[in-house]
């Protein structure tokens, strides 16, 4: 056994699975000192938490994502969500689920006499629902629980995704900003829009690896009151992971079967074809993994006629054995 007390001995023991670390960020194969993290291990894990926190606690710049978007021709709406301030968004998640008094108004007067009447919180559910949908899809940009995803991410994934809807003759309701706003604030946006479907932009809850982690929720014919098995999620949009043009061909899919079966949520599935050429059949089971032998291989997908015999016998066809 080596001496722990040798000078020649490496002060990290490595782990001999660290090439594993190219394929993801996840905290593996960080090696040891001794029967501890190694320290350089160690002070990487207290940056990412202190990433994590600041994420949570960094406030949304309204102003300057509005003017990113006038950039682009695109006009926001600045609201606010009913939690008055970070600490009550936090401790009171059900006030991120609505909005402020003021914000309301400012969308309710957007609407006539007799459309504010079906929309107040006194209407029944059944006139709530019969509201005339005059938009094909709003969108909702929220800060969430990381303002630094939606402050990195929601511009450009914008800038990509609005041209290619607007080409297809969506009607696209005014963009929205909601400050403290949660996942459900987007149904009351999205109603008071009138909108057939609302697409909510929001910052994810901030991982040790993903500090900026954007989330893309889709709701058809948003109304308050919606539960969260009517929505789809598209999760960890951001280049690191994600790519923008993935998420997007995912949302547009569930955007266009949406507005064609009218659904969403655990009724719609994203049943489009990958485009990650190594998620084809053909490619190999697992990284990890040998691929099978050529007669394994050529055992597996084919029928019983087509399977390899083994010595000494006949394999027939499933129909020809009959019982006895």
């Amino acid at each position: 056994m080596a001496d722990p007390k040798d000078p020649t001995m490496p002060l990290v023991t490595a782990n001999p699975w660290s090439a594993l670390r190219r394929y993801t960020d996840a905290r593996i194969a960080l090696g040891r000192a001794g029967v501890s993290l190694p320290t350089q291990a160690q002070l990487a894990f207290q940056l990412a938490h202190a990433q994590a926190r600041d994420a949570v606690h960094l406030a949304l710049d309204p102003t300057a994502l509005r003017q990113a978007l006038a950039d682009l021709g695109h006009e926001a709406v600045a609201l606010h969500s009913a939690a008055a301030d970070r600490n009550s968004y936090l401790q009171r998640p059900d006030l991120g689920r609505r909005l402020g008094a003021e914000s309301r108004a400012l969308l309710m007067s957007r609407l006539s006499a007799p459309q504010q009447a079906l929309v107040s919180p006194q209407a029944s559910v059944l006139d709530q629902a019969i509201v005339e949908r005059v938009h094909d899809v709003a969108f909702v940009v929220a800060d969430g629980l990381s303002a630094l995803a939606i402050c990195r991410h929601a511009v450009p994934f914008l800038q990509a995704l609005l041209p290619r809807l607007l080409d297809e003759g969506w009607q696209v309701a005014p963009l929205t900003l909601v400050s403290q706003g949660r996942v459900a604030v987007a149904d009351e946006v999205g109603q008071l829009l009138r909108a057939r479907m609302v697409v909510v932009l929001i910052g994810e809850r901030p991982g040790l690896s993903s500090p900026d982690s954007m989330g893309l929720y889709l709701t058809w014919m948003p109304r308050v009151g919606q539960s969260d098995a009517n929505r789809n999620c598209i999760s960890n949009v951001r280049p690191a992971g994600l790519p923008y043009d993935e998420a997007l061909r995912k949302l547009h899919y569930l955007m266009t079967e949406a507005r064609a079966r009218a659904i969403s949520g655990v009724a719609l599935k994203d049943e489009a074809p990958s485009s990650d050429a190594s998620l084809a059949l053909s490619a190999p089971s697992h990284f990890l993994l040998p691929d099978p032998p050529q007669v394994e291989r050529d055992r597996l997908p084919g029928p019983p006629e087509q399977a390899v015999p083994q010595a000494g016998r006949r394999i027939l066809p499933a129909e020809a054995i009959q019982p006895r």
